[in-house]
């Protein structure tokens, strides 16, 4: 019975021992993950401050309508910019080195933050935070793809996107009681935590095997799965599919390299066209607008809604698959958005014919005191981050890490982030416009029909990739 129980269970690459396959590989996950938080700290962190540097005394520092809105989306086009760096740095300097340097930039971005004599230096500091919330962006989800196996890689590529939404969360709790300088002090911690935990990880074993690192790879191996796992079993696998030559532009053509491009870049496009980002830059705003008299905490409470459901489906994702999740989440935002425009619609029947409001000063005099209708807009908007938090947050950024071959994965990720981000800085710098334009209600129904299309996109082109290895699913974008 003893030497039955020591005897190592089978997992996907071969023997391994119960309890032990998995700690080491946790462990490398959340030193990953350090960096989306930060992200998380960094699109978060706009919400309360917007309002506090619109009252603010110091003229050189108070904010305007449009020097708000450059303030919350400004970040995007850094991020768009960090998508670029990042899918360079991550095929040249490799996955480890590329999120430790990462961690310059968010430190710097923070001190001219809170250093900031001027408008100035504020965006100066946005952009900066933005550039590295673009890499990470990038290089997280393709480190902890390479290092995870298929049994728990759907849960580790899934805790990207909670620990991006627990990083907005702590931005919008600790925004309640702390100055916007000290709030940003706070939220430069999460990077330095990273550069110090990344240090003693290892690297991907594919990046070392594409370097032709063979006793390197072997090592990163034994850190990852314990010492009974099938390390020359797994390497061999690997290398079956790595392609150590450059990927040239010509390959392109070739439709497994272009189709899960295709792909990969329309769910960024799809997630960002939700609204999401508009929606959490500007919660307490729209809360505001809403006539929601505790604006500041409706905005912690719709936060915690989107950790508690990012959680649930990082713990389902890897048994219900992603499809499901996108299909579920798309339809409840699809919901949650009519919803929302409606109440706008019942709240404002007249208020935008007259004028081209935006988001900040729709609350006008004119429409009172709290509606008794306000529950619908928590309601609505909080089913809307559910729903978004349970598939179309975290599953595109999950796929856009499966999907691509080896050779090709740092220009295609980067293509995607860049898609991403560039999105998410119209989006969220146009919702002024677009409420002023569309009206209140008519911009979440615009929302509302974006997120029908997600479904439908989902349905015909989106490939289900649980339980599948990194190789296996390039060599399905071959066979097809």
């Amino acid at each position: 019975m003893a030497a039955e129980e020591a005897r190592p269970l089978l997992g996907p690459y071969g023997p391994l021992r119960p309890g032990a396959q998995n700690k080491r590989l946790y462990l490398a996950a959340f030193a990953a993950v350090l960096g989306p938080l930060s992200f998380g700290f960094v699109l978060g962190y706009s919400s309360p401050v917007i309002p506090e540097l619109r009252k603010i005394d110091d003229p050189k520092l108070r904010l305007d309508s449009d020097q708000a809105s450059w303030f919350g989306s400004v970040v995007t086009l850094g991020a768009a910019a960090g998508g670029i760096l990042g899918g360079y740095l991550v095929d040249k300097v490799g996955r480890k080195l590329s999120l430790m340097l990462c961690s310059i930039p968010y430190v710097f971005g923070y001190v001219a933050i809170i250093s900031a004599q001027n408008i100035w230096m504020l965006y100066f500091g946005r952009v900066l935070t933005g550039l590295a919330s673009g890499i990470t962006s990038l290089v997280v989800p393709v480190y902890i793809s390479e290092v995870s196996h298929p049994a728990v890689r759907g849960m580790l590529g899934s805790c990207v996107q909670l620990m991006v939404v627990t990083g907005i969360l702590g931005a919008y709790v600790a925004g309640i009681t702390l100055k916007w300088r000290w709030l940003a002090v706070l939220c430069s911690f999460p990077s330095c935590m990273m550069l110090l935990f990344m240090s003693f990880m290892p690297e991907t074993p594919r990046f070392l095997l594409n370097q032709n690192k063979h006793s390197e790879a072997i090592a990163a191996l034994r850190f990852l799965r314990g010492p009974y796992a099938d390390h020359e079993g797994e390497c061999r696998q690997i290398e079956a599919g790595v392609q150590a030559e450059g990927l040239n532009l010509c390959e392109f053509k070739n439709p497994s390299i272009y189709r899960p491009l295709l792909i990969g870049v329309a769910l960024m496009f799809f997630q960002q066209v939700t609204g999401i980002n508009a929606v959490m830059f500007y919660a307490e705003t729209i809360f505001e607008d809403a006539n929601f008299k505790d604006s500041r905490m409706a905005s912690v409470v719709v936060g915690s809604i989107q950790v508690c459901f990012t959680a649930v489906a990082a713990l389902i994702i890897d048994k219900t698959g992603r499809k499901v999740l996108l299909y579920i989440s798309g339809i409840i935002m699809a919901l949650s958005t009519a919803l929302f425009g409606l109440y706008f619609k019942m709240v404002l029947p007249y208020q935008n014919n007259s004028s081209n409001p935006d988001v900040s000063t729709l609350n006008s005099a004119a429409l009172g005191t709290e509606s008794s209708i306000s529950w619908l807009a928590v309601a609505s908007l909080g089913l809307f981050v559910a729903g978004f938090a349970i598939g179309w947050g975290p599953v595109p950024w999950l796929v856009i890490s499966e999907i691509f071959p080896l050779k090709a994965r740092g220009i295609s990720s980067g293509t995607c982030v860049l898609t991403n981000w560039i999105m998410a800085f119209l989006v969220t710098k146009e919702f002024d416009d677009f409420i002023g334009f569309l009206t209140p209600y008519g911009t979440f129904w615009l929302f509302s029909v974006f997120c029908c299309l997600n479904v439908t996109f989902t349905a015909f082109y989106v490939p289900e990739t649980k339980g599948q290895t990194l190789e296996q699913i390039e060599a399905y974008f071959r066979r097809s």
